[in-house]
């Protein structure tokens, strides 16, 4: 269905081969939908959502956008935390 984890695998994975390939614009919004989708599938501290949100701050990162890829990095970072450790 449209919120299950296993779209916003499949999602990840074509916005980053988008990524990969240049088309940074028809990427982010695939990146908004899998934090969306992985937010209601699997609740907002899922580890899974920390690598989702790497992935688009890498994407904002990339197009020089480092004010909004900064807070998702450091939820990322908070989300890993809280589930494994500071250490």
């Amino acid at each position: 269905g449209p919120e299950h984890p296993n779209l916003a695998s499949a999602l990840n994975n074509l916005a980053a081969l988008l990524k990969t390939q240049g088309k940074l614009r028809e990427a982010a919004p695939l990146y908004e939908r899998v934090i969306a989708t992985s937010e209601k599938a699997l609740g907002p501290e899922h580890p899974n959502l920390a690598t989702q949100l790497t992935n688009f701050a890498e994407l904002l990162k990339a197009q020089e956008k480092f004010e909004e890829a900064a807070p998702l990095y450091k939820r990322g970072i908070a989300i890993i935390e809280k589930a494994l450790g500071p250490e």
